[in-house]
């Protein structure tokens, strides 16, 4: 059997086709447009995405038996809010995870309401990207379209909707909504009278490898699979991607190199760090995980490369950054170019060089990004260390993930052993998996993880180069602090 896994991201809808021992058969993508009608504020029209999706599978199943397709899974770029009315139709453009238009929301949400009721109710606090501040901002400055909401739902959720008929979401993807339960896995009564919205307006919650239903007729035959085709909950891009890495069960980890960065840490049990640094979510193996969220990662790479060194040519960039520099630089980079998440919650921090010199070259530059990013990565990774989380190694992936030399600062600047596997298709895969969860074709998502992600290289931390990167962490975690009071000034 064929299962086609959704990866729908802020660009592109990547779609995957995937057999049932893991053999990834071909990969689509189309791409969509990104609107920016104000400074700061990034909504796209969920009809591209469902377009995409129509146009998208029959262009994978070319050459392939359709009649052979028995699942898809999606996962979804998270907390983006898609609002329906009674008619089903759009209200408004999806307000997306990367808007900044809700600060005076947050700021109600952390300061009026309370950050320890936040976390009481949800086990964590507001930041922008989230949806409840999303629809605060709806009912003050768009109360006529907001009078008019039917079905609040997450971007995913919106094609799930379409293809089956059934307003789901699943545990995962609501964790990032702020109005959502994630230790008892419900919608917060709380959460919802404060953002006034009604229970029956919110999707009905599944674990992420159960089925929602199959597809609607008319759904079929415009993707051209049978009626029968069971859809899975699906989960948040982040979670999807988890899963695609075999990051499941108790003390896993994952470290994802994409336009923004994540570290991942799957766990058993429920838990809440102290300071609501990292997030607290549900995890799509019917589990949980914390998660640290940076919202500039390789994307901060690519704005040096192209933006401001006009060339495409990372490789070359990178060459002569030999192993005698690494752990030596003098310059240093705070990766905060669309402010920061986790853990320092700082919509107004900046992207920041520290300690250039006459003497100070290009590649120096390159260095400290990359640096710079590995370093913001293990702030979060201190915070899940703090409440006694041991990690001594974890998978890695995304785009920023294929740099060794990247790789290599990650590994000794974090001191945790880099696996990295066979087929790193992230979202996608980790859809598609699902998908096969759903349709039993493997009793669970750890046994779909265990038989089809393997590890094929290691990069382990070196004790000489570790130690020399603890000095540089050390003098790192100092500038943040210091250049704190400037940033909102800069803006």
């Amino acid at each position: 059997m064929l299962y086609i896994g959704i990866d729908l991201g802020t660009s592109a809808a990547k779609l995957l086709l995937m057999d049932q021992q893991g053999e990834i058969k071909k990969i689509v993508s189309e791409e969509y447009p990104l609107e920016f009608p104000q400074p700061g504020w990034s909504q796209q029209n969920p009809e591209d995405w469902l377009s995409a999706v129509l146009r998208g599978v029959p262009k994978l199943l070319e050459g392939f038996d359709a009649a052979q397709v028995a699942g898809i899974g999606a996962g979804g770029q998270m907390h983006g809010l898609v609002v329906l009315d009674r008619e089903d139709r759009v209200i408004r453009p999806a307000i997306l995870w990367n808007d900044g238009r809700t600060a005076e929301e947050v700021d109600y949400l952390n300061n009026e309401i309370g950050k320890e009721r936040l976390s009481q109710y949800t086990a964590n606090i507001a930041f922008a990207g989230f949806t409840a501040p999303k629809l605060l901002w709806m009912r003050k400055h768009e109360p006529e379209l907001f009078a008019k909401i039917d079905k609040i739902m997450l971007p995913k959720d919106y094609i799930n909707y379409q293809l089956t008929g059934v307003h789901a979401t699943d545990v995962s993807d609501a964790s990032g909504m702020l109005l959502f339960d994630v230790e008892h896995k419900c919608w917060s009564r709380e959460m919802l009278d404060i953002c006034g919205v009604r229970e029956s307006q919110m999707a009905k919650v599944f674990e992420s490898y159960q089925p929602i239903g199959t597809l609607r007729p008319e759904m079929a035959a415009a993707l051209g699979i049978p009626a029968a085709t069971v859809v899975a909950a699906g989960a948040g891009d982040n979670a999807a991607a988890a899963i695609g890495t075999g990051t499941v069960g108790d003390g896993g980890c994952n470290i994802s190199l994409g336009t923004s960065g994540t570290i991942f840490i799957s766990s058993d049990r429920f838990a809440v760090d102290s300071r609501n640094a990292l997030h607290a979510f549900a995890h799509a193996d019917g589990h949980y995980h914390l998660m640290g969220c940076m919202l500039s990662a390789a994307s901060c790479n690519k704005w040096l490369m192209e933006d401001i060194f006009h060339t495409t040519d990372y490789a070359a960039e990178q060459a002569p950054i030999t192993d005698e520099k690494l752990g030596r630089n003098h310059v240093y980079f705070l990766p905060y170019l669309m402010g920061e998440r986790s853990p320092i919650n700082d919509t107004n921090a900046r992207g920041t060089f520290v300690g250039m010199t006459m003497d100070s070259t290009r590649w120096d530059l390159t260095q400290a990004v990359l640096e710079g990013v590995a370093f913001a990565i293990r702030d979060s990774l201190e915070v899940a260390r703090s409440q006694g989380i041991v990690i001594e190694r974890s998978k890695i992936c995304g785009g920023g993930a294929k740099s060794p030399l990247w790789r290599k600062i990650i590994a000794n600047v974090l001191g945790v052993s880099l696996d990295i596997v066979e087929s790193e298709q992230g979202p996608g895969m980790g859809g598609a998996m699902l998908a096969m969860v759903a349709c039993g074709a493997y009793g669970s998502v750890e046994e779909a993880c265990s038989a089809l992600v393997h590890v094929v290289d290691t990069v382990q931390p070196e004790p000489e180069l570790k130690q020399r990167y603890e000095m540089r962490y050390q003098q790192f975690k100092q500038i943040y602090p210091a250049m704190k009071g400037l940033f909102p000034y800069i803006l």
